[in-house]
């Protein structure tokens, strides 16, 4: 990693060096554009402002970073090629540039990374490393292959040139909405926030900076905060997954940014969502996490010009069908409702006459009758329901009392 400036030096990256590196990478990257919402901000109660980062070629803002990095390389170092730490979107990103330079590519991923990952890095010509079983493990397995392969170590977020390159989305934000008085930045590692708070502070040095951490893996958090908070899990923000932040990143972090919010998965997930069905755009968890942060703590944002980072949208499908799912679960729009019926012939038939009078669509049935603290005559059916919102699901539990029957609602965590 990358060595942190001494106390009351002056951090390793400048405005000049993001300008600098927006000219190094102009023509190769996709100029995303940066449109208001205005669904969201009637929503939120902030002006909001978003960041289509996800409409890079690799769907993902890592790709300026890493194109910055590898034009500063010099002739011998090209020529040996590159390796990098990563299952995520560096990974993609220096693949995917380091084939349109010429420059070989080493990727160390762990060994449980998704098949479609390893495949998607492989498919830029990238040779892939499978080692270990935790990101840690694969972090020093490249070190090494670095050293005995005398090759160029990129990292995904801990190094000058990376932080510049992920700077030039800011300029670019600030240039098509220069009202935006605020912006809400993903962090993992840090090296967003960090480009994105050099260019603030030297641009509109009023404006304020929150980054925002899944509260999973809120690693920068405790570092900034001094607390210690545990970190590990399931998260849907896996691109800031992150049980390290880096050295360098923490200094920009703590000098320039205002303040770090923590999300839930709940609101992680309603973003995902929310963003898919109004702005019709694909993003994965960490590419919504300064939506989610909006979402979670309102009274911050309200009144302000909020930019958002949309940093990427490599989601799985399967998981993105999980998440609008869910959302139409905890909007009432789906349901599943659980009865206890004796089990006899005709006992679906009044219920069925409920659901029909309300305009209740069934979509499954499930019986359960031996697996239930129930007497052998009573059976529990769990019907999964479509309505209109969450009024209609009230109204069809209400008639279903009525008529007799002790149902109630399955929740979701």
């Amino acid at each position: 990693m990358a060595t942190a400036p001494a106390p009351g030096k002056p951090l390793p990256v400048s405005i000049d060096d993001v300008r600098a590196a927006r000219v190094r990478i102009a023509g190769s990257i996709v100029r995303t554009p940066t449109l208001h919402s205005q669904t969201l901000s009637q929503l939120t109660g902030a002006n909001v402002w978003l960041k289509f980062e996800n409409l890079q070629f690799t769907a993902a803002y890592k790709e300026r970073g890493a194109l910055n990095r590898l034009l500063q390389l010099g002739p011998e170092a090209r020529k040996a090629g590159v390796i990098a730490a990563s299952a995520g979107n560096h990974a993609q990103g220096l693949a995917y540039h380091g084939k349109r330079l010429g420059v070989p590519v080493t990727i160390v991923m762990p060994k449980p990374t998704p098949i479609v990952k390893i495949i998607q890095t492989e498919s830029h010509d990238a040779r892939v490393v499978l080692f270990g079983e935790t990101f840690d493990a694969a972090y020093a397995h490249a070190r090494e292959m670095e050293a005995a392969e005398h090759l160029t170590f990129v990292h995904p977020f801990d190094e000058a040139e990376i932080i510049a390159g992920q700077g030039t989305l800011a300029l670019e934000m600030l240039e098509d909405a220069p009202e935006i008085d605020c912006f809400a930045v993903p962090i993992g590692g840090g090296g967003l926030i960090s480009g994105i708070s050099t260019v603030a502070r030297a641009l509109k040095p009023e404006a304020k900076i929150i980054g925002v951490q899944a509260e999973l893996f809120p690693s920068m958090y405790n570092v900034i905060k001094g607390t210690n908070l545990p970190i590990g899990g399931d998260t849907l923000a896996e691109g800031i997954a992150v049980k390290y932040p880096g050295d360098l990143t923490r200094t920009f972090v703590r000098d320039l940014v205002d303040d770090i919010q923590l999300v839930g998965e709940r609101h992680l997930e309603e973003s995902v969502s929310l963003l898919l069905q109004i702005e019709k755009t694909v993003v994965e968890g960490a590419g919504a996490a300064g939506l989610a942060a909006l979402l979670a703590n309102p009274e911050m944002f309200r009144g302000r010009n909020v930019g958002i980072v949309l940093c990427g949208g490599n989601i799985d499908t399967r998981l993105l069908a999980n998440v609008l799912l869910r959302d139409l679960a905890r909007s009432g729009r789906l349901a599943r409702i659980r009865l206890r019926l004796q089990d006899r012939p005709g006992a679906l038939f009044g219920v069925f006459g409920i659901f029909a009078e309300l305009n209740a669509n069934v979509l499954e049935i499930y019986h359960q009758r031996v697996f239930t603290t129930l007497p052998a005559k009573g059976l529990i059916t769990d019907i999964e329901c479509e309505l209109r919102d969450r009024a209609h699901l009230e109204a069809l539990l209400a008639g279903l009392a009525e008529g007799g029957y002790d149902a109630s609602l399955v929740e979701l965590a």
